[in-house]
């Protein structure tokens, strides 16, 4: 993979890197934007080292043909657009909120400025921190400003450094990280016969419940070689190494303010093929939402009311008792509670709404099952039945700690009643062209659609029971057919 340095004046790079780190060129900004042989190469990594990212300034437009070229540009558009976003700083200083106060309670005074050289800092005691503003803010050369407020750290801008204002007493610091970073695994050939994609699967090892049991991953693993393409596994922590790849597949339960939501939108931004996008993401999270577009839509639905502090005395007159009071970001039965009378329901909605400005409240209907259609591509492409729980409504029953299931029956498509495949689908579709799976319950000849799912359970032996292998080729080979549209264009 061919590595280009582009900085404003190679004369003032030492000549030694492109010498000492095989692969790497330190190339004047200029001469990439202008000269022909730079437009080539889709393979072609760029680190953008410019003065200035200013609009339509030198450091703007090299990371702005980068990506017209194929090339990966570090920083790439949207990372410069990132770093200039007031929310988004806002968002990583909470989120590191913990890390900032170890890492700064010894410091002296009130600030804090943290350079950070291809994710390494100049003193040791700051390296976690600088490694996740790096993971977080893909740029070679960073400086972040910290300020105290109280007894709590607050990130108060992050920036990409300009290389003629690196201090003179960091360039040994600079030189060192920079041939590390370049000597990692990720910018050494593979294997002799490349591979004609690569894909990385992100999951999570420590999850008590993922969506894919390791068998399923290993058949992901399976279907990828059997279509040449290459596969990874990655970590939450491995977010940097996502622009290697050409296509990301997320095997961890997703949320918005999660790890799975920056990896999903950072794919995005440097134009991988991703199941799970993050638009799937936002919108299927969220039952606020996804109870909005199935009435936009005219979807069958249980009858549902949305609310708030001011209506929640419309509940019992519209719905009923018993009830289901779902949080917004409530998921495979977390975060949704059966109601059975009055004092309970109020006793709900002040716990809900102490924390959401909104929660879902639907009619409670019974049933032995729920079906789960799996849907990827808007076609259907497995289908379950979900029983409840033994004694219990949901099909998961979490009581004393434990954790039981109910039973699941894999289905074929074409003995799936044709009401609840037209339903899920049309309720997939109104999401995306995604991984999703359906949640309906059937009445007769009507479907009602339950809810809508991104990463949806894939679990060998059980939604794969059907079709084998052969969902996994399906799920690989449509990533594989969307990297190469992006490639031709098409």
């Amino acid at each position: 993979m061919p590595i280009l340095l582009v900085v404003d004046n190679p004369a003032t790079w030492p000549a030694k890197w492109s010498l000492q780190m095989s692969g790497v060129e330190v190339v004047a900004a200029r001469a990439y934007l202008t000269d022909p042989r730079y437009s080539e190469g889709r393979g072609t990594t760029v680190f953008n080292l410019c003065r200035s990212y200013g609009y339509q300034r030198l450091g703007y437009y090299v990371s702005l043909l980068a990506g017209a070229r194929g090339h990966r540009a570090k920083p790439s558009v949207e990372t410069i657009q990132d770093m200039r976003s007031q929310v988004l700083t806002r968002f990583t200083s909470n989120e590191l909120a913990e890390l900032m106060r170890k890492t700064l309670k010894a410091a002296r005074g009130d600030e804090v400025v943290l350079h950070i050289y291809f994710g390494k800092p100049p003193t040791k005691r700051h390296e976690r921190l600088a490694h996740a503003l790096f993971t977080a803010f893909q740029a070679p050369l960073l400086r972040a400003r910290f300020v105290r407020e109280g007894e709590t750290w607050e990130l108060q801008h992050v920036g990409p450094i300009p290389a003629s204002e690196v201090p003179d007493a960091h360039q040994a610091v600079l030189e060192k990280a920079a041939e590390e970073y370049f000597s990692k695994r990720q910018f050494t050939p593979r294997r002799s016969k490349p591979a004609r994609f690569h894909l990385a699967i992100l999951h999570d090892p420590d999850e008590a419940s993922p969506p894919s049991n390791p068998q399923a991953l290993r058949r992901f693993v399976q279907a990828a070689q059997a279509l040449e393409v290459e596969t990874d596994f990655l970590t939450r922590d491995d977010l940097a190494r996502v622009g290697e790849y050409d296509a990301l597949l997320i095997r961890a339960t997703t949320a918005v303010d999660h790890f799975t939501y920056r990896f999903a939108r950072r794919a995005a931004a440097e134009g991988l093929a991703v199941v799970d996008d993050p638009g799937s993401i936002l919108r299927c999270t969220n039952k606020v939402y996804l109870a909005e577009l199935l009435a936009q839509q005219g979807i069958a639905a249980p009858k549902t009311l949305v609310v708030h502090r001011d209506n929640r005395d419309r509940v019992v007159p519209e719905l009923g008792l018993p009830c289901v009071l779902k949080e917004p970001d409530s998921a495979f039965s977390k975060g949704v509670v059966k109601v059975s009378d009055a004092a309970e329901l109020e006793r709900e909605l002040d716990r809900i709404l102490a924390d959401s400005e909104l929660v879902i409240a639907q009619e409670f209907a019974r049933t032995d099952y729920d079906w789960r259609i799996g849907v990827f591509d808007k076609q259907p492409l497995w289908a379950c039945r979900y029983h409840m729980a033994k004694e219990h409504w949901q099909i998961v029953s979490r009581k004393d700690g434990k954790t039981r299931y109910g039973h699941v029956d894999s289905i074929p498509l074409d003995v799936v009643p044709p009401m609840v495949l037209k339903a899920a689908t049309r309720a997939a579709n109104a999401i995306g062209d995604g991984l999703y799976g359906v949640d309906l319950k059937a009445f007769g000849k009507k479907a009602k659609v339950i809810e809508v799912n991104d990463n949806p359970n894939i679990d060998a032996g059980y939604e794969d029971h059907c079709l084998g292998l052969e969902l996994y080729r399906r799920i690989v080979a449509g990533l594989v057919e969307r990297v190469a549209s992006r490639r031709t264009g098409k």
